[in-house]
């Protein structure tokens, strides 16, 4: 039988402008703490009234008090998803801290879990370093953010992005335009992160002077980057000589970052993967690092986490 806990909250001295902004129009904060946290929460007035697993109904009161706190200003849905993001995360002793990031359209960037801190950390002092996890990471955002920042420290003279062309289980067909344009689809979170970084008008003129360069994974061989932030996305869906041919792509005062879900492969059955590979290989190699990530470090709406937790604990199918 699972054991359940009732624990009231209250409020004094009373402020309804702050109570209504911590509900939210139609009780819809209280709506997402309940999904995040697996709880129900009851209102009259000021008093609230959590029940659930005690542990959850402790934090749940804890969030509760918080953003009360916090709605001395407006809180948007927005706010109250990150805010249990970070809320819910508790720290951990000997964390690396996030290292200060130059960015154009950003005066703070920091990392939100001590995995993604390990991860800013270990892409400022590695020359190549892997980010294996789930959907929701940071792994690309926080790798173009490293990119960003490099570029705008001048310690880097381009940034060059590539991923295979490996459609997501389904067949795209045939694809209109130059090779950019057909490449578009595939970088295209890359591109995101670039535009909301650095902004549209930047990046369009960047890839003018060629300072910003994209590229099938399948056109880099024979090549040599020098000087060049080199991400790699999507690497799941590499085969082991396709990512032994792109990491030795790298040139001197280069720097290379690896992105890929290991648990969303796309290649064809029986096909290994490049990066599931690479992580065997090269896990004793010293100059490069490893993150990896767990659904606890997932940076998105709170349900993404909980989606991540209920596939990882159902059994594997058989192929």
């Amino acid at each position: 039988m699972v054991k359940t806990q009732t624990q009231e909250v209250a409020f004094a001295p009373v402020d309804n402008a702050r109570l209504a902004m911590l509900c939210g129009a139609l009780d819809e904060n209280l709506r997402q703490i309940e999904n995040a946290l697996d709880v129900t929460i009851a209102r009259r007035a000021e008093r609230f009234s959590v029940a659930g697993d005690p542990a959850q109904v402790g934090l749940a009161a804890r969030v509760l008090r918080r953003f009360y706190d916090l709605a001395a200003r407006e809180l948007t849905l927005e706010d109250i998803q990150l805010g249990l993001v970070e809320i819910t995360r508790a720290p951990v002793e000997g964390a690396p801290e996030s290292p200060a990031l130059r960015l154009p359209r950003k005066s703070e960037l920091s990392a939100r879990t001590p995995r993604q801190a390990q991860y800013l950390q270990q892409m400022r002092t590695h020359d190549i370093t892997f980010g294996i996890g789930p959907a929701g990471t940071g792994k690309t955002f926080l790798a173009v953010a490293a990119a960003v920042d490099a570029f705008e420290r001048d310690a880097v003279k381009r940034i060059v992005l590539t991923r295979p062309a490996v459609e997501a289980g389904e067949k795209l067909g045939f694809l209109p335009g130059d090779l950019a344009q057909k490449v578009d689809p595939y970088l295209r979170p890359l591109y995101d992160a670039l535009y909301d970084l650095m902004g549209y008008d930047k990046v369009g003129r960047l890839f003018e002077r060629g300072a910003i360069e994209v590229a099938p994974l399948a056109f880099m061989r024979g090549r040599t980057l020098n000087h060049s932030f080199i991400i790699l996305d999507e690497a799941q869906n590499t085969t082991p000589e396709q990512m032994k041919m792109f990491l030795t792509r790298i040139g001197f005062g280069s720097r290379a970052v690896v992105t890929g879900d290991v648990t969303q492969i796309d290649l064809a059955r029986g096909q290994a993967s490049g990066l599931v590979d690479a992580r065997s290989v090269l896990s004793d190699v010293r100059g490069i690092a490893f993150t990896l990530f767990q659904s606890e470090d997932v940076v998105r709406h709170p349900l993404v986490q909980a989606i991540v937790d209920a596939y990882e604990r159902r059994p594997a199918r058989k192929k």
